[in-house]
């Protein structure tokens, strides 16, 4: 019975050393045959590059178009001449799925694996340069070494756009239901506050217990109810952001504020490392502190009594601030460290059980503070602690009240 082996080589292909797997054919119990001549492999792979359907191009590393294949072609409705020795800004301008233009920005995919020198896999953007051309994809980048030993990247992207449309039905049912949902829930959470403030007559001690954990119940599942409905109209694009110039120190202010509370029911200390002088951000206040909201309550549920959570803020560059949240909990577990903002991911660690959650409050804050154009991420120790951190640009008079729609609907933004 033949079959066929798997043997890594590198090749030239079109000014460009690729990593490809080379196929050399074997018989069971034999040592395997010859592999195919480089004349063979070279059109081997110039036939998988000209008759594939997903897009593929090769960029420097001055992100400047090298070569691109047919699929690249038609999707981009531009030709190969066209494109090469262009900046990719002028070719792909991708766009993350709320059309916010990444080129430019630490958001950007080819600037992200170039500089961290790894692979980038199944980024959904949105590319083309053309109106009539722009499409969702699914994209890989993985940095290169060329034949002259200049570094670079390989562009590959698969439409997605029919998926998509499935993806926005769905979505529209789920923000349909949930908006059902929350009007009986907010009119339950009415009539329980009406008896708790005795206006249908005097109350028991135990009865108050009692209508306290309903009341508990009902606040959880409207705060469900409105993560859910964020989270569907950020996928279908009715997702705005109304950026003005804020000062850090007042925000963060208001939101330890509004958690201490919740701190002191749990002994935890929450505390504040806010330098003065630092410059206003240009954000959404609501959106920001609804981000230090999830990471400070998150903060304080895997903090044991005894232990602290910290608000800190520093410059990171010239353009950008960076936000930290840093507690002294049980930290997180190296299993689930890749998985954190996926939406409703739930660990298995022992802690996570006690505390429940839905797991939607991470991925909340991620899609809020890449849509400022900012980035975040967390360093952790186990039994030590977990330090969140993401950056929110500064404020250097873009415009203040202004409102930035980022909606795939501009103009026909769902304001319920």
């Amino acid at each position: 019975m033949r079959k066929r082996t798997l043997k890594q080589t590198q090749v030239e292909k079109g000014g460009v050393e690729e990593h490809v797997s080379e196929s050399v054919p074997a018989l069971d119990g034999a040592s395997a045959a010859q592999p195919f001549s480089s004349t063979e492999q070279q059109s081997y792979l110039n036939t998988i590059f000209a008759t594939t359907s997903d897009v593929m191009i090769a960029l420097d590393e001055h992100y400047h178009v090298l070569h691109m294949n047919p699929a690249a072609d038609k999707a981009l409705g531009l030709s190969a001449g066209e494109a090469t020795g262009k900046a990719c800004s002028q070719i792909l301008r991708c766009q993350n799925l709320n059309h916010m233009v990444l080129c430019g920005t630490s958001s950007c995919p080819l600037k992200h694996a170039l500089e961290t020198a790894h692979p980038l896999p199944n980024e959904e953007l949105i590319i083309g340069s053309k109106p009539d051309f722009s499409r969702e994809v699914s994209t890989s980048v993985t940095p290169n070494t060329f034949t002259n030993a200049a570094q670079g990247a390989v562009f590959i992207a698969r439409d997605v756009t029919a998926l998509q449309v499935a993806n926005r039905v769905r979505a529209n049912f789920v923000s349909m239901v949930s908006h059902e949902l929350r009007t009986p829930l907010n009119s339950v959470h009415g009539f329980i506050e009406l008896l708790l403030q005795g206006h249908m007559g005097a109350l028991s001690e135990e009865q108050r217990v009692y209508l306290g954990y309903t009341q508990e119940g009902v606040q959880q599942l409207i705060s469900i109810v409105e993560d859910i409905l964020f989270m569907t109209r950020s996928d279908i694009g009715q997702f705005e952001i109304k950026q003005q110039e804020v000062p850090l120190r007042s925000l963060v202010r208001q939101v330890t504020l509004g958690l201490q509370p919740q701190a002191l029911k749990a002994e935890v200390a929450l505390e504040q490392d806010i330098p003065h002088g630092l410059p206003s951000l240009y954000i959404d206040p609501q959106r920001i502190k609804q981000v230090l909201n999830n990471l400070v309550t998150n903060a304080i549920k895997f903090t044991p009594p005894g232990g602290s959570v910290t608000v800190g803020a520093r410059r990171h560059d010239e353009q950008f601030e960076m936000i930290s949240v840093a507690d002294t909990g049980y930290g997180i577990p190296p299993e689930d460290g890749q998985h954190v903002f996926e939406r409703f991911y739930q660990s298995n660690h022992s802690e996570q059980s006690k505390m429940g959650g839905y797991g939607l409050g991470l991925s909340i804050a991620k899609l809020i503070v890449e849509q400022h154009g900012g980035t975040i991420g967390f360093d952790t120790i186990l039994n030590k602690g977990t330090t969140f951190y993401f950056t929110l640009p500064i404020y250097h008079g873009q415009g203040t009240g202004k409102i930035k729609q980022t909606g795939r609907n501009k103009g026909n933004v769902n304001k319920d």
